[in-house]
Order: C-alpha cells, then sequence, then structure tokens
C-alpha cells in the first residue's frame, strides 16, 4: 500500500469526524499519532505520574528507615555495655551524693572545718553561716570563715579543706595584714547540698 503524502491536494474543510473514513490516508496516518500521542501522554498522567511519586516516597521512606534500623541496630549491639556504663554512672552519682552533706550535718562540718584550721595552728576570729543560694538542682551554703595566721598556716588549712569527706570548695579570699604582724585570712567556704535530698 503506497501513501500519497501531497498534502496540499488535501482540502481541510472538507475533513469532517462524520465522513472519518474517507479522509486520505496520510490524514488518518497523523490522526492515528496524535490520538495515540493523547492517549499516551493522558494515561501517564493519569496512571503513572502517580505511581512515581508514590515510588519516590516509598524510596525516600526506605533510606531513613535504613538509617534508623543503623542508629537502632547500633545501640541494640551496644546495649550491654551502656546498661554497665549505666550501673557505673549510677554509683558515681551515688557516691557523690554521699559527699553532700545532708541538712543534719551541716554542723557537724562546720566543726569539721573549725578543727582543721585550729589544727593548722590558726586563730579563729569568726566562722558563720550565710544566706544560702539556690541552683536549678543543688542548694549552696556558704560559710564565711575569718582567721589569723602566716602564709604556711593558710596553705595547711586549706590543703585540709580539700582533704575533709564532705565537697568544700574555697571562695572569694582575702588576706590583709594586721597591726601585730599577723595576717587574716577571710575566705568563703562552699558546700552544697542536693536538692532531691532535701525534698
Amino acid at each position: 500500500m503506497k501513501l500519497n503524502l501531497n498534502l496540499s491536494e488535501i482540502d481541510v474543510n472538507e475533513l469532517t469526524l462524520d465522513n472519518m473514513g474517507s479522509w486520505p490516508q496520510v490524514v488518518k496516518l497523523i490522526f492515528a499519532v496524535m490520538v495515540a500521542i493523547a492517549i499516551a501522554a493522558l494515561s501517564y498522567y493519569m496512571l503513572v505520574s502517580s505511581k512515581i511519586d508514590a515510588l519516590k516516597a516509598a524510596q525516600n521512606e526506605e533510606i531513613q528507615l535504613k538509617q534508623s534500623y543503623r542508629t537502632k541496630y547500633a545501640s541494640a549491639v551496644n546495649l550491654e555495655p551502656y546498661k554497665q556504663q549505666m550501673a557505673e554512672m549510677e554509683q558515681t552519682f551515688a557516691d557523690l551524693l554521699k559527699q553532700l552533706p545532708a541538712t543534719h550535718e551541716t554542723p557537724g562540718l562546720l566543726d569539721d572545718i573549725t578543727y582543721v584550721g585550729t589544727t593548722s595552728g590558726l586563730n579563729f576570729v569568726r566562722i558563720h553561716w550565710m544566706p544560702e543560694i539556690e541552683k536549678e538542682f543543688y542548694t549552696e551554703l556558704p560559710i564565711g570563715i575569718h582567721v589569723i595566721g602566716d602564709y604556711h598556716q593558710f596553705g595547711n588549712f586549706v590543703s585540709e579543706v580539700a582533704k575533709l569527706p564532705r565537697i568544700v570548695s574555697l571562695h572569694d579570699f582575702t588576706v590583709q595584714a594586721e597591726d601585730n604582724g599577723r595576717l587574716r585570712f577571710n575566705v568563703v567556704a562552699k558546700t552544697y547540698r542536693y536538692k532531691e535530698a532535701d525534698q
């Protein structure tokens, strides 16, 4: 079958849908190709494109699930060491809490500091509790200390305070010369109380 490709002989006004069967073969072929393209495009947009979007979403979800799986697998593999580390941390925390004085132990701490000072050769001018300072997880218990001695006695006092079984830190110290040639050492010693223990 030979196609007549001479389009100049075709009268466009004669091409209606009513007489489609009598259209020239080249026009039928062009129309069939256009219909096929339209059906293919419509099929793609109605059937395939939504599936492609769903496929891309599934692929993204697969990547996220793989990452989540790797993270959880790493945690699961290290579960026993994590449990052991957690137990060690809880024990360390409990040991540190024991170094913080309870409410009923704070007068004893004041006695310990006084004892350390006198055995270091210091003369106490004044030692007193200052107002408590509330923090988020703990309460600061400052103690104002005013003593007279020399540098070596001050150093020995600081060293002995550091050896106390309770946590005590020294802050805001000043050293002033007295009229008799001795030195006055003013310092704020802070100990701490865990808030949960208060409650």
